[in-house]
C-alpha cells in the first residue's frame, strides 16, 4: 500500500469516526429533544380538553383519580374546581382560574410548537451535514482508485 493510499484510508477514517461520534449523537440528541417537547406539548393538550370539560359540566366539585406514580392511582375530591394548579417549568406550579389556565396554555403550546420547528430545522441541517460528509467519504474512496499522481494535484 502507497503513503497515498494510507493518507486517503486515514481521511475516510477520520469522516466515519466524525459521523457516527459527532453528527448521528447530535441528531439523536435533537430528535429526542424534540420528542420531549412534543410529549409537553400533548400534556398541555389533555389540560385544555380537561378543562374545558370541567366548564362544560359546570359544576364546582369534582371526583378524579390522582395518578402518585407507577401507575399507582387514588381517587380524590376536589371541592372547588374553580382554580387549578398549573406547572409552569422548573418545578414550579401557578394557582391559575380556568380561564387564566387556558390562555396560559395556548401561549405555552404555541412557543412550545415554535420550539419544535427550531429543533426539526437543526435536525434536517444535521442531516443534511451527514450527507455532505457521506458524499465526500464517496469522493475520497474514489480518488483511492486514481493514479497517484492525480491525488496529489487534489490535495
Amino acid at each position: 500500500m502507497t503513503s497515498g493510499n494510507l493518507n486517503v484510508d486515514d481521511k475516510v477514517l477520520q469522516y466515519e469516526a466524525f459521523i457516527t461520534d459527532v453528527l448521528k449523537r447530535d441528531l439523536q440528541r435533537v430528535l429526542e429533544q424534540r420528542d420531549d417537547v412534543y410529549e409537553k406539548i400533548s400534556q398541555y393538550l389533555q389540560l385544555k380538553n380537561t378543562i374545558k370539560s370541567i366548564q362544560e359540566t359546570d359544576s364546582k366539585e369534582l371526583k378524579t383519580d390522582v395518578d402518585l406514580g407507577c401507575n399507582f392511582y387514588v381517587q380524590a375530591h376536589v371541592p372547588d374546581a374553580s382554580k387549578i394548579f398549573v406547572a409552569v417549568g422548573y418545578g414550579f406550579f401557578v394557582e391559575l382560574t380556568l380561564p387564566e389556565a387556558l390562555k396560559f396554555i395556548e401561549k405555552k403550546t404555541k412557543q412550545l410548537t415554535e420550539y419544535t420547528e427550531v429543533l426539526t430545522k437543526d435536525a434536517a441541517k444535521i442531516k443534511a451535514n451527514i450527507r455532505l460528509v457521506l458524499e465526500g467519504l464517496r469522493e475520497l474512496q474514489g480518488l483511492k482508485d486514481l493514479p497517484e499522481t492525480t491525488r496529489r494535484e487534489v490535495f
